[in-house]
């Protein structure tokens, strides 16, 4: 059903069929939007008619009518693909509204009501169709950039001032009528027309606009990030308005029936007196705690409560739900699965087979693997060290630590993360547009919204640490700065964040990685019983080798020895005299003092694993990666130093090192061949480490990646070390597959080759003739247009 209705039209009509208060409407389906694209974004011949006939259905069943000022029905217009994209598409709330149907609500209803509901509609009715308009005719997308929203925000802000007001609902209702008018007026400037006032005209063109917001920039990115393809489109769910917005016995609220943050077994959500949807989700409002709706409507609340079960019993899976009361009664207006951190997944599953609610297998659906990726999540050290730090405390939107270099806006985060720094998104709020640069950050902040606004909601989809509605903060995107108090934090200032507590903290805070245990220690067992695959970890490092298998590895699928000689001055050194020897005892010499080193680092890795296999590379980048950077006379200066060497041997070698592309140049067994010496001696320290471990009771599987040439040298060197040892250990000599030829020949090679492994990323650059270091300039684009469904980087391609 979701595919054909949408996520929110499915479940709005399941809502209904089990019986809660779901204002009466009717659903265009995916396929309606899927032919609209293809017909030139002309709506499918009979669909208007169809809508027409749907809309008669519903203002017989309200006896009410569209555009008729005597009985008044206004309709709410909202998106809603098969898969869940918090605030991508548009909406449109008091559809129906023009200056003669608004005083006919305002004789029923009271004139602020009426006419508060009416610049609303004007400012998102205005917002999409400005959009629609430069996506599909001025075909300008960077103008959408902070219009028209902001114009509309500007003259509410402007009046608020002028009447010197802080909060929306100090508007009386003739600031509200003079606010109307300034409305009108920006959308006459800015689509260069009168405001529709026909409400079937209105209507056509909402439906039109939820169908192109489906090919937005920002829906567009969303689905890329989120690698969300094969969907036909969104569906348009067209319902009567319910208002939250109609005094202070009515409201508008989110929720959440478990925490989304942690797990925890209560309501978690925000709720706004007398006000509409939106203004809690796109954060333009800083929204109360829930118990706001227990404390001043309570029989609303009990029914909330109780709707709360029965979705959860229902759906077997924690909800995330929307609700208005109007006037005391009780309406819910969308249900979905609720977006949660790693933390709260694990909980959430275990908790809910404990409670009889699902089996095992579906609690493991339960958990995505970017949930348990989320929880290896680092935290601070020492949170009570920076205390005298905090500048301001807004909400724990999303829990976890981040420290990053400041900047303003979503386009500055995508740059500055190509460039390879780490940036906090600092923002007056959120919006869809800036969702490219909210994937970049470490972590978001903003100065408004509540803990379900759009900036919270993403945030914790994507593991982000978020820190929202945090007032204290002025945020000045003109001059890239902002200010708390007497504070000034500039663009590329370093600030972190603490979206478990709030806290917005002044420098860099020391990180440190979570403690993994409880909930997980429960749920990983009930994936061993059903995986049929084992897991095993990259480690460079005994202490990298002893976390993997703290966590479950079964294994070293790869140890890159090169990393271990970085590990100090000294191994640093050692390795550049190697490179820099100008003759073979002069790199003997140099190799027998690594010998040890590696040696070392193997028995750590070896016992950390204690029997599991590691499957070992022996030396791969090519040599110049181990000499220093910089200017080449410092590079000079500094090797001649270490190596004793005159400055115009050493310029002589490290230009003789220089490759025009050292991807495909001298490295991997190439070296070894070049220099067996150099294979010798890792081989060496790898039997050498085995056999020390393997006398101490540990059981070792080393596993060898070389071939032809080396094979017999590896097995050379292991005869000599057995012999001189006196002991004798199983071990396996294999391959790395990491170019084309190799896996044509895979055949071949299996005569030689114990075992088999894939060097994945240097595979599919040379298979599809993309540098990794390159490819987000163009793969995002091969997305969106349908050429590649996936990053091949991320996921293997079928053919």
């Amino acid at each position: 059903m979701k595919s054909s209705l949408g996520g929110k039209g499915a479940n709005l009509a399941e809502m209904a069929s089990i019986g809660l208060s779901v204002p009466p409407g009717l659903t265009v389906s995916t396929e309606a939007c899927q032919e609209y694209q293809k017909n030139d974004h002309k709506l499918p011949l009979g669909l208007w008619e169809e809508i027409l006939k749907g809309l008669q259905v519903v203002e017989e069943d309200m006896g009410a009518h569209l555009g008729d000022p005597s009985k008044p029905l206004l309709l709410s217009v909202r998106s809603g693909a098969a898969v869940s994209m918090p605030g991508m598409m548009d909406t449109v709330l008091n559809l129906g509204l023009n200056d003669e149907v608004v005083a006919g609500l305002a004789a029923k209803s009271g004139e602020r009501f009426a006419y508060d509901s009416y610049r609303r509609f004007l400012d998102m009715f205005g917002g999409v169709l400005f959009l629609m308009r430069l996506l599909f005719v001025l075909v300008d997308i960077s103008k959408v950039l902070g219009i028209p929203h902001s114009r509309f925000e500007e003259k509410l802000e402007a009046l608020k001032a002028a009447k010197r007001i802080s909060v929306d609902t100090d508007l009386t209702a003739a600031d509200l009528k003079e606010l109307v008018v300034q409305y009108k007026n920006v959308y006459l400037q800015a689509m260069g027309e009168q405001f529709p006032s026909d409400p079937k005209r209105q209507l056509y063109l909402a439906v039109v606009a939820v169908f192109d917001s489906w090919d937005s920039p920002r829906a567009k990115k969303y689905r890329s990030i989120n690698q969300i393809t094969g969907l036909k489109g969104t569906a348009v769910n067209i319902q009567c308005m319910v208002f939250g917005n109609m005094g202070n016995t009515s409201g508008t609220g989110v929720l959440f029936t478990r925490n989304p943050s942690t797990g925890e077994k209560v309501l978690y959500g925000e709720f706004l007196i007398n006000a509409q949807g939106e203004d809690v989700v796109a954060g333009i409002r800083t929204p109360q705690d829930l118990d706001v709706v227990k404390q001043r409507m309570p029989e609303a609340y009990r029914e909330l409560v109780e709707n709360c079960r029965i979705l959860e019993q229902h759906y077997k899976d924690m909800m995330d739900i929307e609700f208005t009361v109007q006037e005391n009664r009780l309406w819910m207006l969308q249900c979905r699965t609720g977006k949660r951190t790693g933390k709260a997944a694990v909980k959430i599953a275990v908790d809910m087979v404990k409670e009889g609610l699902v089996d095992t297998r579906s609690a493991i659906k339960m958990v995505e693997p970017g949930h348990l990726d989320q929880l290896l999540h680092p935290q601070f050290e020492d949170p009570s060290a920076y205390k005298d730090k905090v500048i301001a405390i807004g909400l724990p939107a999303s829990p976890g630590a981040a420290v990053g270099q400041v900047v303003f806006t979503a386009d500055d985060a995508e740059a500055w993360h190509a460039q390879g720094k780490t940036v906090i998104l600092v923002r007056t709020e959120t919006s869809p547009e800036d969702v490219g640069g909210m994937h970049a950050a470490a972590g978001i902040l903003t100065a408004r919204g509540g803990m379900t606004s759009h900036a919270a909601v993403v945030a914790r989809g994507w593991g982000r640490s978020c820190v929202s509605g945090c007032s204290d903060i002025h945020v000045n995107d003109a001059d890239k700065v902002f200010v708390v108090g007497d504070i000034v934090i500039q663009e590329g200032d370093w600030i972190s964040l603490n979206g478990s507590t709030g806290e917005a903290i002044m420098g860099k805070q020391p990180l440190s990685p979570p403690a993994l245990g409880g909930d997980l220690e429960t749920f990983m067992p009930w994936v061993d019983e059903i995986r049929q695959l084992k897991v095993m970890a990259n480690a460079d490092t005994p202490a990298d080798a002893l976390t993997a298998r703290n966590n479950g590895a079964q294994g070293i699928g790869l140890c890159r020895t090169e990393h271990m000689f970085f590990a100090s001055d000294e191994r640093i050194k050692a390795m550049r005299q190697m490179i820099m020897a100008g003759n073979l005892e002069q790199r003997q010499i140099a190799l027998d003092l690594l010998l040890p080193y590696q040696k070392s680092d193997f028995e750590g890795i070896f016992h950390a694993m204690d029997g599991f296999p590691v499957t070992i590379r022996l030396l791969d980048p090519p040599l110049h990666e181990f000499l220093p950077e910089g200017h080449i006379e410092d590079i000079v200066d500094q090797l001649s130093s270490d190596t004793g060497m005159t400055k115009e041997e050493v310029l002589a070698r490290v230009e003789k090192l220089s490759e025009v592309n050292p991807m495909l140049g001298f490295r991997g067994c190439r070296l070894g061949i070049s220099n067996p010496e150099l294979t010798e001696m890792q081989a060496c320290a790898i039997f050498e480490a085995a056999i020390s471990v393997s006398n101490q009771g540990v059981k070792v599987l080393p596993e060898i990646m070389e071939l032809g040439h080396q094979v017999s040298l590896i097995r050379k060197v292991a005869d000599k070390v057995f012999s001189d040892k006196g002991t004798l250990i199983s071990y396996k000599v294999g391959t790395m597959i990491e170019v084309p030829r190799a896996a044509l020949v895979a055949d071949e090679i299996a005569e030689q080759a114990e075992f088999f492994s894939f060097g994945t990323n240097d595979l599919t650059q040379m298979t599809f003739g993309y540098s990794r270091d390159d490819v987000g300039k163009f793969l995002p684009i091969y997305i969106s247009k349908g050429i590649l469904q996936n990053d091949p980087f991320e996921e293997a391609i079928r053919y």
